[in-house]
């Protein structure tokens, strides 16, 4: 029996470290947990992981779960989650977990909550804090039942480093033949890129509408990435208008991010995109517009033509 059932995102080869930051949440939840690991040909990831401290690694390993098809992972997910005797089922805030861990909750007849930022424990009860409004509101939410589904906000909860006794694997016992089978994998597309992914650098340079079209995004927003080993994120606006991947989007309808240092240029400070970077440790804005709301969070700010500033901010930074 577990208390807590943590569920790990991975890329068909090594764990994403943003996923870890559930393990935290797990951990301050008190009790014992278990770390469930997906796919296909995933030993060697699970055994990856076998020390954060976990009761033990329970393991999935069947073609049929190759693809992250939502319908499959959650009918294995929640069946462990009964197996187990789980009450708590967590995952990190992503797309993964936002696709597949509401149907979790559908299943167990469980409450769901999304991006938790705390934990506190009141007459022995746990009440966990979430963002409203764009982050300018924090609730205080307790839930009713026996077993809940949970999210966490990857900034709010530090990962863990592994430094426990190796935890046993052992695989979750389930019907392949009876999965769902409602939906179908057609294809898969990949951005390959160089740069850390955005949930990882440790600098993050963002762009905004101002950089009017691809070619001078790439130039001056990528070229600054790279000068400071960053990775590359933009505005909704910015995204819409096919400067950038979505994949690079900022804010609360995109990623959430927190860097040690992250780069606002051209990016007027709209509150959706406020509440994706307010983790930040030091923020830089460069705009034109002295009364930017951007200027309101950041901890250095220039004003001028990004167009002029930000190249010989490159050539400063590669000298």
């Amino acid at each position: 029996m577990i208390q807590t059932l943590v569920i790990l995102e991975h890329d068909g080869h090594c764990v994403k470290r943003a996923s870890l930051s559930a393990v935290a949440l797990a951990r301050q939840l008190g009790g014992s947990y278990a770390l469930g690991v997906l796919g296909s040909g995933v030993a060697e990831i699970a055994d990856s992981v076998r020390s954060f401290g976990a009761s033990v690694v329970l393991v999935a390993d069947h073609p049929a779960l190759a693809e992250p098809r939502a319908d499959c992972y959650a009918a294995v997910i929640a069946e462990t989650a009964r197996q187990r005797g789980a009450s708590t089922v967590v995952g990190t805030s992503s797309t993964f977990t936002k696709d597949i861990l509401p149907r979790v909750a559908a299943l167990l007849d469980a409450p769901m909550l999304s991006d938790v930022m705390a934990v506190e424990i009141k007459d022995g009860v746990p009440c966990y804090q979430r963002p409203l409004s764009a982050g300018s509101l924090c609730a205080t939410v307790k839930l009713q039942g026996d077993v809940r589904v949970l999210t966490a906000r990857g900034t709010a909860f530090h990962p863990p480093s592994p430094n426990g006794a190796p935890s046993p694997v052992e695989p979750i016992a389930f019907d392949a033949a009876s999965l769902p089978n409602g939906t179908q994998f057609v294809s898969r597309e990949r951005s390959t890129s160089t740069r850390p992914d955005l949930t990882e650098a440790r600098v993050v340079v963002s762009g905004g509408r101002p950089l009017k079209d691809k070619e001078t995004f790439e130039r001056l927003i990528g070229g600054l990435a790279d000068a400071l080993g960053g990775a590359v994120g933009a505005t909704r606006a910015a995204v819409d208008a096919g400067m950038a991947p979505n994949a690079c989007q900022v804010g609360q309808t995109g990623t959430v991010v927190a860097p040690e240092l992250y780069i606002a240029v051209g990016v007027s400070g709209a509150i959706q995109h406020l509440a994706g970077i307010q983790d930040s440790r030091v923020i830089v804005a460069i705009n034109r517009d002295p009364d930017a709301p951007i200027f309101q969070m950041a901890n250095y700010g220039l004003v001028g033509d990004l167009h002029a500033l930000v190249p010989r901010l490159i050539e400063a930074v590669r000298a």
